[in-house]
């Protein structure tokens, strides 16, 4: 059998298939046959990269993941502000509004009640996105706009809570449920001495909930 000269792209391919069968049948109801298929390739190939379903979406997960540290790290050097604080929101915002930070979130959705999953998520929030809001949250310490004195800690607490407490898929909550839960994160970290929770912000993430279709349904 002939060796595989560009495993990189095979893999990419792998990849960029499987996240759109996902999100066209779900991906309880996407088999691997169906991957195989779609993407014209030998079950060996699939299983020379992945050895299960599964594994596939995890992939999937550490792709946007790499995404998203990307643009955050990229965000802290472009975006311009009067002060840490006010570059620190913009940042926020404009993270919850980027499209492709997002795109596989309505499929990831469905297997928010998997433990790794969202042990995943926590450890994600905290080691790999808290120091970048840490390091931005001690700038603001230096020109006055943040007064915590823990920015370490106050930008773990903000991932964990805005990534997990927050979310009413985990906690099959409504609206108006999260809504209230945003609210008190905004007081809760502007008392932290962090007031970077804008009304924007909290606009923009219960929209996104709404339009990935993450609330209860009224009882």
């Amino acid at each position: 059998m002939a060796r595989n000269k560009y495993p990189e792209q095979t893999l990419e391919q792998i990849l960029l298939v499987s996240t759109e069968l996902f999100r066209e049948k779900g991906y309880e109801k996407t088999s691997i046959q169906d991957i195989i298929s779609a993407l014209g390739m030998s079950k060996g190939a699939i299983y020379h990269h992945f050895k299960s379903k599964e594994e596939i979406l995890f992939a999937v997960m550490e792709q946007q993941f790499s995404y998203a540290e990307q643009m955050l790290n990229e965000l802290i050097h472009k975006t311009q502000a009067a002060n840490a604080k006010e570059k620190l929101v913009k940042i926020l915002e404009h993270v919850v509004a980027d499209p492709k930070a997002h795109s596989v979130d309505s499929i990831l959705s469905e297997q928010i009640k998997n433990p790794q999953f969202v042990l995943t998520g926590i450890r994600n929030g905290v080691n790999k996105d808290a120091p970048y809001i840490a390091k931005i949250m001690l700038e603001g310490k230096e020109d006055g706009s943040i007064t915590t004195d823990y920015p370490t800690e106050c930008a773990e607490i903000f991932m964990l809570l805005v990534n997990i407490w927050i979310n009413p898929i985990l906690f099959e909550r409504k609206h108006t449920d999260t809504v209230n839960r945003l609210r008190f994160l905004q007081q809760m970290m502007k008392g932290l001495g962090a007031d970077i929770v804008s009304d924007q912000l909290i606009q923009k993430i219960s929209e996104h909930y709404s339009d990935i279709g993450g609330y209860k349904q009224n009882e």
